[in-house]
């Protein structure tokens, strides 16, 4: 092969290498992954987007949806070790990635078995296997005797390697879906989501006289485009403790990922219909007098104020 011909090869070499590389999945991707958890010791299921597989290990199907979820690649949403075997892939790799209990559940600790009086536990749930709430920890009850009981408050996955395999389904480039699978992550639920470009007012300062250092800054009424994320707010969305105390959190980390540049959350109240019509009938027909009404019927009261105030007196001295 001549050096012109090695040249060209290597150049070929160089540009499939190069599309390669620009397929591939990078940090900071969206993909849709199929997944499924499994621990290595038993094969037991732990988690899985797949329901035949969830029926098959006899997991309730009924209150959760089994379908592939979108994640941000390097974003912590998967296992660190997941995270890796992703970059670089591309759609349609799949694989299998060992999990060390350290890495996902941590390590078993037997000093988070403590005895705890059962007083704190609630009565309906104070038998073994209970899972319970104490002092804000959750644990499992072991045992519990003579008004004590054994909590075990390590993870239930705490000790146990996990394998992990996935397919990567394809890559999320719609901005208003990657908004409503992050928003999904953090609350559990898909709100409505939309994107639209606004134009809104802004004050901006205008540069002032350099040479007039006491000069009070200058502003000026300028017309700005934002790129702005709208959410309609669900009921439950609202009664989400995540969102009521990491609102502004959540929202600077979806407003970072896709680079917006606000985001503004609107909650639809429905009005109650003919319901308050109905209550003026209950209110016995005066609260829907006209004015000239009710001044008819306080002439038609005859009253003395002194003759009162006279009868008032007389009484007061008996």
């Amino acid at each position: 092969m001549s050096d012109e011909q090695q040249a060209d090869a290597d150049e070929s070499q160089a540009d499939a290498e190069a599309e390669v590389a620009e397929d591939a999945i990078q940090d900071g991707d969206f993909v849709r992954l199929a997944y499924t958890i499994r621990t290595t010791d038993d094969g037991r299921v732990v988690d899985t987007t797949d329901e035949e597989t969830a029926e098959e290990a006899e997991i309730d199907t009924e209150e959760y949806d089994f379908e592939p979820r979108v994640i941000v690649v390097g974003a912590g949403h998967v296992f660190e070790s997941v995270d890796e075997a992703l970059i670089g892939s591309e759609v349609g790799d799949s694989g299998t990635v060992e999990i060390a209990a350290a890495e996902a559940f941590g390590e078993y600790d037997d000093d988070q078995v403590r005895t705890v009086s059962a007083n704190k536990i609630d009565e309906e749930s104070r038998y073994p296997g209970a899972q319970v709430q104490i002092d804000g920890e959750q644990g499992q009850i072991v045992t519990i005797v003579s008004g004590r009981a054994r909590v075990d408050f390590n993870h239930p996955l705490a000790g146990d390697d996990l394998e992990y395999e996935y397919e990567v389904l394809d890559l999320v480039d719609d901005p208003e879906e990657q908004a409503a699978s992050m928003l999904e992550m953090y609350l559990q639920e898909a709100p409505e989501v939309w994107i639209e470009t606004d134009t809104v007012e802004e004050e901006q300062v205008v540069e002032s006289d350099e040479d007039d250092e006491g000069a009070e800054p200058e502003t000026e009424t300028v017309e700005v485009e934002k790129e702005t994320l709208y959410i309609e707010a669900t009921p439950q969305m609202t009664m989400n403790q995540q969102w009521l105390f990491s609102k502004q959190q959540i929202a600077q980390d979806v407003m970072d990922r896709l680079d917006l540049d606000r985001v503004i959350v609107q909650e639809t109240i429905d009005g109650m219909g003919g319901m308050m019509g109905g209550l003026g009938g209950m209110m016995g027909g005066a609260g829907g007098a006209a004015p000239e009404d009710i001044e008819d019927a306080i002439e038609d009261v005859d009253v003395d104020a002194d003759e009162l105030a006279e009868e008032l007196d007389a009484d007061l001295e008996e």
